[in-house]
């Protein structure tokens, strides 16, 4: 299945670095593409399951999807995953 998720937080080259390289490291998870332009975030997965593991993680990277609850730590948590990726390019 092919989904596509627009995400908050997202604000340049580091932070799309970042998404892709941890939501490429999940299981079942594959050809993600970030666009920064657009906020958005595809990929195809297997299972529903995999789809929610997806969902977490961008959380936990500070990245929550739209319509989900973006606490001032989420925020917090994009600086430091942007920081990552820009290090990480």
């Amino acid at each position: 299945m092919k989904t596509t998720l627009q995400i908050q937080n997202l604000k340049c080259g580091g932070c799309a670095h970042t998404v892709t390289t941890k939501i490429t490291a999940l299981e079942n998870i594959e050809n993600v593409l970030v666009d920064v332009d657009t906020d958005t975030v595809s990929f195809e997965y297997t299972n529903e399951a995999d789809l929610e593991t997806v969902k977490k993680k961008l959380l936990s990277l500070g990245y929550p999807a739209i319509g989900e609850a973006n606490p001032l730590t989420a925020k917090a948590k994009s600086f430091v995953s942007c920081a990552v990726g820009r290090m990480g390019k």
